[in-house]
């Protein structure tokens, strides 16, 4: 296995052609996160985002098996490409190829790499990594099966959201979905809407406030691929918007990334009313799959046909640069589990972390 490592500009039209092939050919790997789009994205804002390409002998010369998407931070400290924001991490290869850990890490010039989202099948990563923590990250499975999703759902669940939609008729009008809008202005709403919802919750890293990061969902806005684009859907009740998701698309799924609704019509639950509404949209454009992301939040219960595992962890190297930077990443989780134990504590340092994003 030979390893090259590029910045994703560097990536030449073949490269993107065959990163594409490989996502085709597994479901596991369709996740738009894991598209060159998304990571040609980050790497336009963060310098330090890298992709290798990994080949090997054959008869009529190299051939590209692999592409790993990595960012590389102090002391050979590897996280995935969007660390912080990336819902499905991993290393997107052709179906049977095997790689080596940590010759993939010594060629990236890496000690460490650490995930929090590492998605299913990523079976060197799993065999050879430290795991932490594993979470369950639900979908629905459509597969052109709209009616048959509905069905399964719990009655109460159906018929408390619609009444909710009767009653945003009653009030503003009647509600309709804009599936995939082409409004630029909405999304700035939106941003608006969600960076004041976070800040309200007293969210300390509010990606959505940072001009860097608006940048990231803007390009992705205007990308015209069909393997990652930027998705922003915006239910109408009458003339208002009563609330929009921005998801990312690929040909096959749907991942779900920042919901917001208006505040004012909080009492008509919008964003469940909404989210019916994408279903079937969805559904109609030949979308397969509903990534929820992580978590167990009661909705996504509701919402669910099965669960996908992602993986929290890290793999290192047996080197001096990998002991030190599993000694810092010790610390400071047990420092955040000290702040979240003691809610005097926790609670001075979400205000501390309030003012310091007002003074940003």
């Amino acid at each position: 296995m030979d390893v090259t490592v590029l910045r994703p500009d560097e990536l030449t039209t073949a490269d993107v052609s065959a990163w594409h092939a490989m996502q085709r050919g597994d479901m596991a790997l369709a996740n738009p996160f894991l598209s060159p789009e998304f990571t040609q994205a980050v790497g336009h804002q963060r310098t330090n985002a890298r992709v290798a390409r990994l080949t090997v002998s054959a008869p009529g010369g190299p051939r590209t098996v692999g592409f790993f998407p990595f960012e590389r931070h102090g002391l050979g400290s590897g996280k995935p490409i969007g660390s912080g924001f990336c819902d499905w991490q991993g290393l997107i290869h052709e179906p049977g190829f095997g790689w080596d850990p940590m010759e993939l890490l010594r060629a990236c010039d890496l000690a460490i790499w650490e995930y929090d989202h590492l998605a299913e099948g990523q079976t060197p990563f799993e065999s050879a990594g430290t795991h932490r923590a594993r979470a369950a990250s639900p979908i629905i499975e459509l597969n052109g099966d709209l009616s048959g999703y509905l069905e399964h759902r719990r009655h109460s669940f159906l018929k408390e959201v619609r009444q909710k939609e009767r009653k945003l008729t009653r009030e503003l009008g009647p509600v309709r979905l804009v599936f995939q809008s082409p409004e630029p202005r909405l999304l700035d709403t939106l941003i608006r809407w969600k960076s004041a919802q976070l800040r309200a919750k007293g969210i300390r890293r509010n990606l959505l406030s940072q001009e860097w990061f608006q940048a990231i969902l803007r390009e992705l806005f205007d990308q015209s691929s069909e393997f990652c684009s930027g998705a922003l859907s915006v239910l109408y009740a009458g003339e208002e918007v009563v609330a929009m998701r921005y998801e990312l698309r690929s040909p096959k799924v749907l991942a779900g990334w920042f919901p917001a609704y208006d505040t004012r019509f909080a009492r008509c639950s919008p964003g469940m009313v909404m989210f019916l509404k994408v279903a079937e949209a969805a559904d109609d454009n030949g979308i397969a799959r509903i990534d929820l992301g992580k978590g167990a939040e009661p909705y996504k219960q509701d919402l669910k046909t099965a669960e996908l595992t992602v993986t929290e962890g890290y793999v290192a190297r047996n080197t001096a640069k990998a002991a030190v930077l599993r000694t810092r990443m010790a610390s400071g989780r047990t420092a955040r589990a000290a702040i979240r134990a003691n809610p005097t504590v926790h609670r001075a340092a979400v205000k501390a972390a309030g003012a310091v994003d007002r003074l940003r």
